[in-house]
């Protein structure tokens, strides 16, 4: 059987890995810079995970989520979390329609294929909670029935790291639901240059348009990006390699809550997506080494100690990174 030929796992993830390039650079005609937040929330939709996207106002966010549903003919749904949204203004609700005489199921915004949970922890933890079973099983229950969403189905929540006043911290058994938490920051100068640039150039309003992204895929294709994703060979080696980092969030200095078995896991799945997007059918120590910064930044909690040194997850995961040997074969 030929490499290239499409029925063979080599030759499966050749096309998968083209396909997920031509989408990154579809995204990329509408997202001015911003490369690595693109890069981490395509490797969570390719590992059919969550992600939790921290970082001011006025960033992009909205804008990366609208054009990834575009490229995939997908559907997307936003939701404002405020602090009156009520469960059922997220999940759906049952009534009943005097005209048929009937109940009616309302189906809520969650069942879309991306979900864009703005500002999630402006909501209260009931509110937060009423994503949990739809996170984890991919549907939802009203009266007693469980209503599956679309797949592929994708939340990308925000928050705002720098107004807590009237926020509500997500608990760490939320916080451990995301596959990843990326932290999106300022653009470069020359990125915010042309963003200005195409921004003010004879538009109405202040935001970039997404119609020119052309829409390559069905949201089966997206499916079948992730089975191919999921199937790609991990050394065990690598596989003990991921292990030996997550375990080592435990018992490291400056961390007093450290990464539960899912650090492992998410570390694999991760690694997988970006070995995909690197063009590989299987996964290198580098591919984990790459992830593990999102992947476990929102799974540890630093020593008080450390947190008024200033300290920062990244930093301290950085360091413990240095010191758990990579394979070399």
């Amino acid at each position: 059987m030929s490499e290239n030929d499409t029925t063979s796992p080599a030759g499966a993830a050749e096309q998968a890995a083209a396909t997920a390039g031509r989408i990154r650079s579809e995204i990329g005609k509408a997202l001015v810079g911003q490369a690595d937040v693109l890069e981490q929330v395509l490797i969570g939709l390719f590992a059919a995970g969550h992600v939790l996207i921290e970082g001011v106002p006025g960033l992009g966010k909205t804008l990366l989520v609208r054009a990834l549903a575009r490229t995939f003919d997908g559907r997307f749904q936003r939701i404002q979390f405020t602090p009156d949204l009520m469960p059922n203004d997220v999940t759906g609700h049952v009534m009943f329609d005097m005209n048929s005489n009937q109940f009616r199921v309302r189906r809520g915004p969650v069942f879309t294929n991306l979900l864009l949970a703005d500002e999630i922890n402006r909501a209260p933890a009931k509110t937060q909670a009423a994503l949990l079973e739809v996170m984890q099983e991919q549907q939802v229950t009203l009266e007693g029935k469980g209503m599956p969403v679309p797949l592929p189905f994708m939340v990308l929540a925000t928050q705002n790291p720098i107004e807590q006043e009237g926020t509500y911290p997500l608990p760490e058994a939320q916080l451990d639901r995301f596959l990843l938490k990326i932290l999106i920051g300022y653009p470069s100068e020359a990125h915010e240059r042309e963003l200005v640039r195409c921004v003010t150039g004879g538009q109405v309003g202040d935001s970039l348009d997404v119609s020119a992204i052309e829409t390559l895929v069905k949201p089966g294709a997206v499916r079948e990006i992730q089975a191919v994703a999921a199937g790609l060979r991990v050394d065990e080696k690598v596989n003990e390699y991921a292990v030996n980092i997550a375990r080592a969030t435990r018992d490291w200095p400056g961390i007093t809550l450290g990464a539960g078995p899912r650090g492992g896991i998410a570390l694999i799945r991760c690694a997988r997506s970006a070995a995909l997007l690197a063009g590989r059918d299987f996964v290198i120590p580098d591919d984990v080494k790459a992830v593990a910064l999102p992947a476990l930044r929102h799974r540890i909690q630093l020593s008080p100690e450390l947190e008024l040194e200033g300290q920062t997850p990244d930093q301290v995961l950085e360091g413990l990174l240095e010191r758990v040997e990579a394979p070399r074969t």
